[in-house]
C-alpha cells in the first residue's frame, strides 16, 4: 500500500503531466471560449479553463474606429497560441481567433461567388485593406470604383459589400473588389432601364462628359452617347460649341444595342431638315453667297444656310490658277458668291463653283482680240514644244515651235527667246472650253500669208501638188523664201527640197528675185504652202515613163525627159 513518502506509479505519470503541461497541450492552436475575469490597463483577462488565464489587448475585441464593448463575466471566442509563457501565462488572441473563424466562412462565400461585407480601414502601396469580419484582404485601388477615386476617406470605416477576387490561405492573401459590386449594380439598373426606353422617345438629360467626338448624357441611371454628328445640322468643330456639361438637353433615342446596352442619342433629329428643301431653294445655275467653313486639299466648303453646305471642287474655284491648294485662293470664314451646279439630296451633297460667279477671261479674251489681231505679251516659259506667253485677263497663248519663225527648225526657233522677253504675235485660235489660246510670230514677218482672212482661206489660189512659177524672196541656210506669182502667198523650200540630187540642195546657188517651177506640197497650221523643186522633179519623171514608156522599150530615160520637157514647154 503506497503512502505519501513512497509515490505510486500514477502518481508519478500524474506529476509528469503536470510538469509537460498534460492535458493543456491539446489547446495550443485551436479556438476555444472563454470567460472574461477582469478588465486592466486595456487589456482582457480571459479563463479558458487552463492552469492560467490570458491577456488579450481590448482593441482586438473591437471593429476599426469603434471602441469595444466588454464586460467581466462574457463569454469570448479566442485562439490559444501557447498555453503559458515565461511569465506563466496562456497566450491568447481574439484577433486570430476572429481571423479563423473568417477564413472558413469567406472560403465557403468565395465558393459561392457571393457577396461579403467589409470595412476599409487603412492604405497600402498600390491600394487599401479591408476587414472581412477579422480576415485582412487587400483592395487594389483599381478596384475601389468604376471611374478613379481621388479622395477615399468618406468610403473608410463603412460596412459595404466586396466580391472575393482571389484568396489563398496558406499564404494568407485575400484580393477584393468593390468595382464588381458597382458594375453589377449598374448592370442591374441598366438593363431595367433600358427596358423602359424605346428608340424615337424624346427624353430629357444631363450632360456628363464631353470629348472631342460626343458628349455622354445621363438619362437617369444610364449614360447615352450624342455623337457630335448628331448635335446639329451645321457643321460643329466640337461638341463644345453647342453644349456644355450640366447641361440638360432634349435628346431623342436613335438606336438601342440591348446586347451591349449603348444607347445612341440625337439633337439635330428634333429639328426640321434643310436638305428637304435643298433642291427648290438651291436651283442650278443660281448664284449665293456663304461663308467657307472648311478647307481641304480638293476644295473648300461653303455654308449656304445653317445645316446646309456646298464643296467647291478645287477644280471649279479658278479659272487662272490651276494646281494650287484651295487656301491660297480662299480663306477660312470669307463670304463668297459661287454658282449651284449640281444637287444631289439622297447624298447631301451640292457642288459648287466659285470661278463660275465671275467672268470667263477666256471668254473676254476671245470677244475682245479675234482671231487675226495682234496682241503683246511676255514669254512666262519656255517648254520642248513651244513658248506660253502672258496675256490680259491672267491668261496664257502658246507658240507653237512651228509658228515662231520661217526656214529654221523648231529647236532653233526657240532659242531665238528667253522667259521675261517681251513679243508681238498674232492670235490663230481661240479654244474657249478647252482653255487654249494659239499664237503666231512668225505670220507677222514680211510677206506672210493673212490670218483669218481670205488669203488663209484660199492660200492664194494655190492647191496641193500643184506646179506654179515662184520668186525667191530671201535665200537662207535652211532653204528658200518665195513668193507665187506676182502677189501671191509666199512659201518655204526646204533645204532637202531644193533638188534630187546633194549638189541642188545648195541655197546659194540661187539667187533673191531668181524664177523657176516648182510644186505645193502641202501648209503649215497658218496656211502658208511649203514648196518642193525635188517633188516637182519626181512627179515629172513619174509622168513621162507613163506617157513615154520605160527605158525597157528603147528609149533612154533622157530621151523619155527631153521629150515631156519639149511637151511641157510647148503647151507653155
Amino acid at each position: 500500500m503506497a503512502t505519501a513518502a513512497h509515490p505510486t506509479r500514477d502518481d508519478f505519470a500524474a506529476l509528469l503531466n503536470e510538469s509537460l503541461g498534460g492535458e493543456d497541450q491539446g489547446f495550443e492552436g485551436r479556438v476555444v471560449k472563454g470567460t472574461v475575469t477582469a478588465i486592466e490597463n486595456d487589456h482582457a483577462v480571459i479563463d479558458v479553463g487552463l492552469k492560467s488565464e490570458g491577456r488579450v489587448p481590448l482593441r482586438e475585441f473591437a471593429a476599426p474606429g469603434q471602441k469595444a464593448e466588454l464586460a467581466v463575466g462574457d463569454t469570448v471566442e479566442v485562439y490559444v497560441d501557447r498555453v503559458e509563457n515565461v511569465n506563466g501565462e496562456a497566450m491568447l488572441s481574439r484577433d486570430r481567433a476572429r481571423r479563423e473563424a473568417a477564413w472558413d466562412a469567406l472560403e465557403t462565400e468565395f465558393t459561392k461567388s457571393s457577396r461579403v461585407e467589409g470595412v476599409i480601414f487603412g492604405r497600402v502601396k498600390g491600394g487599401f485593406t479591408v476587414d472581412l469580419s477579422g480576415a485582412v484582404a487587400f483592395l487594389p485601388g483599381s478596384q475601389v470604383d468604376i471611374r478613379p477615386v481621388r479622395d477615399v476617406t468618406p468610403l473608410m470605416d463603412i460596412p459595404q459589400p466586396f466580391q472575393i477576387l482571389k484568396m489563398d490561405r496558406k499564404r494568407g492573401n485575400i484580393v477584393v473588389s468593390r468595382r464588381a459590386i458597382l458594375e453589377e449594380t449598374r448592370a442591374e439598373a441598366r438593363t431595367g432601364l433600358i427596358s423602359t426606353l424605346a428608340e424615337g422617345q424624346v427624353i430629357d438629360g444631363i450632360v456628363k462628359n464631353i470629348t472631342d467626338y460626343g458628349a455622354f448624357v445621363d438619362l437617369g441611371g444610364i449614360d447615352g452617347l450624342l455623337h457630335v454628328t448628331d448635335m446639329s445640322y451645321k457643321r460643329v468643330g466640337h461638341p463644345s460649341e453647342v453644349i456644355n456639361i450640366g447641361d440638360t438637353v432634349k435628346v431623342q433615342i436613335i438606336r438601342i444595342n440591348k446586347d451591349t446596352q449603348r444607347i445612341s442619342l440625337g439633337m439635330k433629329q428634333l429639328e426640321s431638315d434643310p436638305w428637304e428643301a435643298a433642291v427648290a431653294n438651291y436651283p442650278i445655275g443660281a448664284k449665293l453667297s456663304g461663308r467657307v467653313t472648311n478647307i481641304t486639299e480638293y476644295g473648300a466648303f461653303v455654308e449656304l444656310e445653317p445645316g446646309i453646305e456646298g464643296l467647291v471642287h478645287v477644280s471649279e474655284m479658278s479659272w487662272t490658277k490651276k494646281n494650287v491648294h484651295p487656301g491660297k485662293i480662299v480663306s477660312t470664314s470669307q463670304e463668297v458668291d459661287v454658282i449651284v451646279l449640281e444637287v444631289d439630296t439622297e447624298k447631301r451633297r451640292i457642288s459648287l463653283g466659285l470661278k463660275q460667279a465671275i467672268n470667263n477671261p477666256w471668254e473676254a479674251f476671245a470677244a475682245e482680240h479675234p482671231v487675226g489681231s495682234q496682241i503683246e505679251g511676255e514669254v512666262k516659259n519656255a517648254t520642248e514644244f513651244g513658248l506660253f506667253i502672258g496675256l490680259e485677263g491672267d491668261v496664257d497663248g502658246m507658240v507653237h515651235m512651228s509658228d515662231i519663225a520661217w526656214g529654221i527648225s523648231g529647236e532653233e526657233a526657240l532659242a531665238l527667246h528667253r522667259k521675261g522677253e517681251t513679243v508681238t504675235a498674232v492670235v490663230l485660235d481661240i479654244d474657249v472650253e478647252k482653255e487654249r489660246i494659239s499664237l503666231g510670230i512668225k505670220q507677222l514677218e514680211k510677206g506672210a500669208p493673212a490670218v483669218g482672212g481670205a488669203a488663209a482661206s484660199s492660200s492664194g489660189g494655190l492647191a496641193k501638188n500643184a506646179i506654179t512659177t515662184v520668186t525667191v524672196l530671201e535665200v537662207r541656210d535652211g532653204g528658200l523664201e518665195v513668193q507665187a506669182g506676182e502677189d501671191g502667198a509666199t512659201g518655204f523650200i526646204k533645204r532637202t527640197d531644193l533638188g534630187r540630187d546633194r549638189d541642188e540642195q545648195r541655197p546659194d546657188r540661187f539667187q533673191v528675185g531668181q524664177k523657176f517651177d516648182a510644186m505645193v506640197i502641202g501648209f503649215d497650221r497658218s496656211k502658208k504652202p511649203n514648196f518642193s523643186i525635188k517633188a516637182m522633179q519626181l512627179a515629172e519623171e513619174k509622168q513621162a515613163v507613163a506617157q513615154y514608156g520605160s527605158s525597157d522599150s528603147g528609149a533612154s530615160l533622157g530621151d523619155i525627159l527631153g521629150e515631156a520637157l519639149k511637151a511641157r514647154d510647148s503647151k507653155k
